[in-house]
């Protein structure tokens, strides 16, 4: 009869902390690596942005959940009509969630833009962007676009240049105006956890990105 040895309490917590330990040290590695080796190819100004044809704005939802206006999306889509306006790129994808017919980021990016003063001819709706991989790695292999300027807040453009950077896509980005400081705890942090999910997705995971660009109805 075997008999199975426990394993006692002392060494079960020592691995537990050493195992938290190494994880939390995993998160801020990559974190500082996604950071610092994308710095070069991000930019704040407009004097400073080269200009490419295509411009990538990366989607979120246009409302919170409480429902109010979400100051992440007027503010990429602000930043996208002005690099439009400006000629520092021709043509903008808009790429995002479209899982349902209820919910359509692409759609309603247009919609802001096209308020905004941009032509809808000057619009590429993506609605595969379900996640920022996707976006980037769409931009490559559905619509053949690998010089690209990318638009969102800057601690989103540092993970999306990243990844870039791996998928052989010559990419810079421009950040668009940041929210108050505590208007989102909950996004920042989840930020910080992504980025070690980048990491692992282009060393290790590969996952497989959808090729179709069709609207949920």
């Amino acid at each position: 009869m075997l008999i199975k040895k426990r394993i006692p309490v002392k060494r079960m917590i020592k691995i537990l902390i050493i195992t938290a330990f190494v994880g939390v040290v995993f998160v801020l590695l990559c974190n500082v690596l996604v950071v610092i080796s994308t710095r070069l190819q991000s930019h704040f100004s407009l004097e400073s942005l080269p200009s490419n044809d295509v411009g990538l704005v990366l989607g979120t939802s246009k409302n919170t959940n409480e429902g109010k206006e979400n100051l992440y999306f007027k503010y990429r889509m602000e930043a996208a009509a002005m690099l439009f306006k400006e000629g520092k790129v021709k043509f903008l994808i808009l790429s995002g969630n479209n899982d349902s017919k209820y919910y359509n980021e692409p759609l309603d990016m247009q919609k802001a833009l096209m308020k905004l003063g941009i032509p809808e001819t000057a619009l590429i709706l993506d609605y595969a962007g379900y996640r920022t991989f996707d976006s980037v790695v769409r931009c490559k292999k559905v619509f053949n676009e690998k010089d690209i300027t990318i638009i969102s807040q800057d601690f989103h453009n540092a993970r999306a240049l990243y990844i870039a950077q791996h998928e052989e896509i010559n990419a810079i980005s421009f950040a668009a105006q940041d929210v108050p400081n505590g208007y989102s705890i909950r996004t920042l942090f989840r930020e910080y956890l992504a980025r070690p999910k980048a990491v692992l997705d282009v060393y290790v995971f590969r996952p497989t990105t959808t090729l179709h660009n069709e609207v949920l109805e």
